[in-house]
């Protein structure tokens, strides 16, 4: 594991997921059967929702571990050099040897719209025992899991509280037991994960989150883009209405928020305030391309 200069295992919030290396190019509109579409130069950076949440935690002033298996490739280096530079504790981050780090492949077409592949890297999914090894003293005030990954580390996570706030992020994985979802504190996913998880289509994104929090989870965050958020906890629901911003990039938008959440919620902020605050958040960012940090062209 790469080892960062913080002292402790004590951060306000841990970040467990992927890391991966965003391969994005810009195109006037997505290729057609057949034919072929021509793009901006390719940029290559180090992109995933974990760590994106994380950077954008450690740049809203939160003290953010992220739990993560990259490869020992040129890929997995650039990826620990990030989250390094970004202030991002990484001893969590294990290069796995002789593994390729996953990639994600995005197209962005004029409108900001963002279209993405993801290419996982089965050596580098993280496993039960990788849970176990970076939870083994670590003290968060709140911990953030994608849900979408295999779901034996989902389970022994949320078997095993060691964060007072538990927050999961994304669609389940198919094989994961929907009754984890109870154990959940809260549940972020924007309006169309909310779709695919209810098996409807994308509708009003506060009915959305009444019907989520009937499944378990004590509150439930559905972002929905330019329209904002809205959320239901056991003390009532509402939106919080987004600021009206040019879009160049929608990439990321939903990692600032809840990078931009998680350290809030971890402080004790009023969900209300902590919800406008990580609508803003989300919002700033689709002004610049790229999920988080300036492109770095491919020679």
């Amino acid at each position: 594991m790469t080892d960062s200069s913080g002292s402790g295992d004590s951060v306000d919030v841990a970040f467990v997921g992927r890391a991966n290396i965003d391969l994005t190019i810009h195109v006037p509109h997505r290729a057609r059967p057949g034919r072929t579409a021509i793009g901006s130069p390719l940029t290559a950076n180090a992109g995933g929702k974990s760590l994106n949440q994380a950077i954008a935690a450690a740049r809203h002033g939160g003290r953010a571990t992220l739990i993560a298996n990259v490869g020992t490739d040129a890929w997995g280096h650039q990826i620990t050099t990030a989250l390094t530079e970004a202030g991002v504790d990484t001893r969590h981050v294990q290069l796995v040897p002789d593994a390729t780090t996953a990639a994600a492949i995005i197209e962005v077409t004029p409108d900001g719209e963002s279209y993405i592949t993801l290419a996982l890297s089965p050596a580098t999914e993280l496993t039960t025992g990788d849970i176990h090894r970076a939870a083994a003293g670590l003290g968060a005030e709140a911990v953030i899991v994608q849900l979408d990954l295999p779901p034996e580390p989902v389970t022994a996570l949320l078997s095993h509280r060691r964060a007072p706030i538990i927050i999961g992020n994304l669609v389940p994985h198919p094989d994961l037991d929907p009754t984890t979802l109870a154990k959940l504190d809260v549940l972020v996913v924007n309006q169309h994960e909310a779709a695919a998880i209810l098996r409807t289509t994308a509708g009003n994104p506060l009915d959305a989150a009444v019907a989520l929090q009937r499944l378990g989870p004590r509150t439930v965050v559905v972002t929905a883009g330019p329209n904002g958020a809205a959320f239901t906890h056991p003390h009532g629901c509402a939106t919080v209405p987004a600021p009206a911003v040019p879009v160049i990039d929608t990439t990321g938008a939903g990692d600032a928020f809840l990078g931009c959440l998680a350290p809030d919620l971890a402080r004790h902020t009023p969900l209300h305030d902590a919800i406008t605050t990580a609508v803003h958040a989300g919002s700033h960012i689709v002004g610049h391309s790229g999920a988080h940090t300036p492109t770095h062209r491919i020679l």
